[in-house]
């Protein structure tokens, strides 16, 4: 082989091609990710909404069978 032949047009292709196969896998697993963070939000917001209706079930059921008001208000 001659030594003044340089080799960077192959591995410059193949290290353009990892690049952006490497940006591309970063940007679905980004989009994943917030997704997901979406996806909790929304199980948090339903969480507080479910304890709120709790609560307010078990202040009913004091306030009839208890013997009077709820002990917080």
């Amino acid at each position: 082989m001659d030594s003044n032949v340089p080799a960077t047009p192959a591995s410059a292709w193949t290290d353009a091609y990892f690049r952006s196969l490497l940006d591309w896998q970063a940007a679905c697993g980004a989009s994943v990710l917030r997704a997901q963070q979406v996806q909790w939000g929304m199980l948090a917001a339903w969480q507080q909404s479910a304890k709120a209706i709790q609560q307010e079930l078990l202040d009913q059921w004091t306030s009839r069978f208890g013997g009077g008001v709820p002990l917080d208000g």
